[in-house]
C-alpha cells in the first residue's frame, strides 16, 4: 500500500490570496455589530463582485460565499482491516481436514459447553451476596475465580488452542497499572482472562450476552457506550481510578475499539492514554496458512464452527517493553498513544491506519441494505472525526442518505440520482453542486467524496451565520417560520419556474416536524444533516441587501 494512502492531507493549502475585512470603529450607534458577520458580508461581496465581473472558472465554487476555497479529498486507500482472509472453505485440503474434524468437533463443542458452564457455576458462586462493586473483589471471591480461569484455558483448548506461545512477560502490575492489546479475535478477552484476570473496558450491550456476561461481571468490568460523551468520561476517570488503586487488577484495553483482520492496527481510542500511567503493549497474532482465525466481519457461528474442524490454531502473545510517558507529554494523550500504536505496529510488522470503528459500523451498514460491494463505504472515519468533528452516527446517517441515491455497483452516483434525493431541480447552481463534490471531474461521485464534501461545507466558519441570514430571509413577516408561500419566494431566484410540487417537496425536507411549515429548529435540523442544500440560498443572500436580516440576526443573538 503506498505510503500517501496514509498521510496524504485531507485539504489542499489554502490560495495565498483571502479576503481581507477592515473594521472602522465609529462613534455613533450605526458601528458594525461584530467581526463574524463582518467577515460575512465580504466574503458575499467577493462572491458578488466576481460575478459581476463575469468570472470564468472551470468549475465554479458554489460555497464561496461561505469562505470555502474549494474541496480536496484523499484518494481511496487499499488498507483494508476488516476483511477475513478466509471467508468460505476452499481447496480439497481443507474440506478434507473440515470432515475428519467433524466428530472431533463434537468433543470440543461439548468440552466448550462443560467448561462454560462449571465456570458459569464458580463466577455466580463467587459473586453471591457480593454488593460493594465499587472497590476491588476481596481475596476470597478472587479464589474461586481461579476455577472459572482454568475453565477458560479449556475453552481455548476446545477452539484447537492446544498450546500458546508466550514471549515476553507480563510487567508488575506495579510498574504498568494498565496494558494494551491489539484485537483480532473472541479468544484474545478469553486468553486474558485466564492468564492476567485484569479488569476490562466493554460495551454496555456485553453485559446482556448470556452465561458471558455474568462472568465478564466478575471482571470488574468499565461498561461504556462509546456514543455518549457522558459515559466516556466516566468510563476515563474509572480507569485512572482503579490504575491508582494497586489493589485492583491491572486495567486491559483494546485500544482499536474493534476487531481487525490483524493484517493493519487501526486509530487508537484514547481512553487508556489519558491517565498518563505507564503502559505495557502486548500484541497478538494468529500465524495460518488455509484457515484466517480472525473475526473480521463474518458470523460468529462459522468462525466457531472453522476453529472446531482444525487440527490446531496457532496463536502468538508478545508482551513488550513498557512506554512510559514523558514528562512533558505526560498530558498529551494523542502523542501517549501515537508512541504506543508505532511500537506495537512495528512489532506486528503492520501499518497503522486511519481507519476506526465508524468504519465497521459503515460496512455493516452497507451490507444490511444489501450493496455489492460494502468495502467501497469505508471512509477512515478517524480523520473525519479528527478534522471534521463528524461523528460515527451521523457518518451513517450521511451514508442512508448517499445509498438512497442508487450507485452502482462500485460505489459511484450520477447527476440525476443526487438531484433526485436532494429534491434540487436540475439548473446550473445544482450542476454546480454536484461538481463542487466530483473532484475527479468524471461525472460521478463516491460516498467519500459526498461525506468529505458534506463535512467541508458544514465545518467553514461562516456556515452558521449564513444559516442564520437565510432563515431571516425566508422568515419575511418576522413571525419564526416559514411558510410555503415564503419558501416559494425564496426557492424563486435560484429555481426559475419552480412548480408547487417542487417547492412542496423541498419544503418537507426541511419540515422535520411535518406541520407544514419550516421553523427555525425545522430549518437548521435539515442544514445539519443536509448542509450542502446552503447553496440554494447563496443568490438570495449575494444579490439583495444583508442589512435588515443582518440586524435582525444581531438582535436574536443579543
Amino acid at each position: 500500500m503506498a505510503e500517501r494512502d496514509l498521510t496524504s492531507p485531507l485539504l489542499s493549502p489554502r490560495s495565498s490570496y483571502q479576503p481581507q475585512t477592515v473594521l472602522t470603529v465609529q462613534d455613533d450607534q450605526h458601528s458594525e455589530p461584530s467581526i463574524q458577520q463582518s467577515s460575512l458580508q465580504t466574503a458575499i461581496s467577493h462572491q458578488s463582485h466576481n460575478q459581476s465581473q463575469n468570472v470564468h472558472v472551470s468549475s465554479p465554487n458554489p460555497y464561496d460565499f461561505l469562505g470555502s476555497d474549494g474541496l480536496s479529498v484523499p484518494a481511496p486507500t487499499t488498507a483494508d482491516p476488516f476483511r477475513n482472509g478466509t471467508p468460505y472453505v476452499s481447496g480439497v485440503y481443507e474440506v478434507i481436514k473440515i470432515v475428519l474434524c467433524l466428530p472431533i468437533a463434537l468433543v470440543r463443542l461439548v468440552l466448550f459447553a462443560s467448561s462454560l458452564a462449571v465456570g458459569y457455576i464458580a463466577t455466580r458462586i463467587a459473586l453471591a451476596g457480593w454488593k460493594d462493586k465499587q472497590n476491588p473483589m476481596p481475596k476470597c471471591r478472587s479464589r474461586l475465580m481461579w476455577v472459572t480461569r482454568v475453565c477458560a484455558r479449556f475453552i481455548l483448548f476446545s477452539f484447537g488452542y492446544q498450546w500458546i506461545r508466550r514471549k515476553g512477560k507480563p510487567a508488575p502490575r506495579e510498574i504498568a497499572p494498565i496494558a494494551v492489546s491489539n484485537h483480532v479475535s473472541y479468544i484474545e478477552p478469553i486468553f486474558y482472562f485466564y492468564e492476567l484476570f485484569p479488569t476490562i473496558v466493554a460495551s454496555e450491550s456485553h453485559d446482556s450476552i448470556p452465561f458471558v456476561g455474568t462472568i465478564i461481571r466478575a471482571m470488574q468490568v468499565i461498561y461504556v457506550n462509546r456514543f455518549s460523551p457522558t459515559s466516556r468520561k466516566t468510563a476515563v476517570n474509572e480507569i485512572k481510578r482503579r490504575a491508582l488503586c494497586h489493589t485492583f487488577p491491572r486495567v486491559l484495553l483494546f485500544p482499536e475499539g474493534t476487531t481487525t483482520n490483524g493484517k493493519f492496527l487501526i486509530s487508537f481510542q484514547l481512553g487508556a492514554f489519558i491517565a498518563g500511567h505507564p503502559i505495557q503493549p502486548v500484541v497478538v497474532r494468529y500465524p495460518h496458512v488455509h484457515f484466517d482465525q480472525s473475526w473480521g466481519f463474518i458470523s460468529l457461528a462459522k468462525l466457531m464452527f472453522r476453529m472446531f474442524t482444525q487440527f490446531h490454531n496457532f496463536i502468538e502473545v508478545e508482551y513488550l517493553p513498557v512506554i512510559m510517558p514523558s514528562d512533558n507529554l505526560k498530558q498529551n494523550a494523542v502523542r501517549f498513544a501515537e508512541r504506543t500504536g508505532q511500537v506495537m505496529a512495528s512489532a506486528l510488522n503492520v501499518v497503522q491506519t486511519s481507519h476506526s470503528y465508524g468504519d465497521l459500523m459503515l460496512l455493516m451498514k452497507a451490507a444490511q441494505l444489501q450493496q455489492e460491494n460494502p468495502w467501497n463505504y469505508m471512509v477512515e472515519m478517524a480523520k473525519i472525526e479528527s478534522l471534521y468533528h463528524i461523528s460515527s452516527l451521523e457518518a451513517v446517517d450521511f451514508l442512508d442518505k448517499f445509498l438512497s441515491m442508487n450507485p452502482d455497483p462500485s460505489g459511484c452516483v450520477k447527476l440525476l440520482d443526487f438531484l433526485r434525493v436532494l429534491q434540487l431541480k436540475p439548473c446550473t447552481l445544482a450542476e454546480e453542486i454536484f461538481g463542487f463534490l466530483d473532484v475527479e471531474k468524471n461525472g460521478s461521485i463516491t460516498f467519500k467524496q459526498f461525506l468529505f464534501g458534506s463535512a467541508h461545507v458544514l465545518n467553514q466558519p461562516l456556515f452558521r451565520q449564513a444559516g442564520e441570514l437565510a432563515f431571516a430571509e425566508c422568515d419575511a413577516d418576522g413571525d419564526n417560520y416559514c411558510t410555503m408561500n415564503e419558501f416559494a419566494d425564496i426557492l424563486s431566484r435560484t429555481f426559475p419556474d419552480l412548480k408547487d410540487n417542487e417547492v412542496e417537496g423541498m419544503l418537507n425536507q426541511f419540515d422535520s416536524d411535518n406541520d407544514g411549515r419550516i421553523s427555525r429548529d425545522d430549518f437548521f435540523y435539515c442544514l445539519r444533516k443536509n448542509p450542502l442544500l446552503i447553496a440554494v440560498f447563496s443568490p438570495r443572500l449575494v444579490h439583495k441587501n444583508l442589512s435588515k436580516a443582518r440586524d435582525k440576526m444581531v438582535e436574536e443573538i443579543v
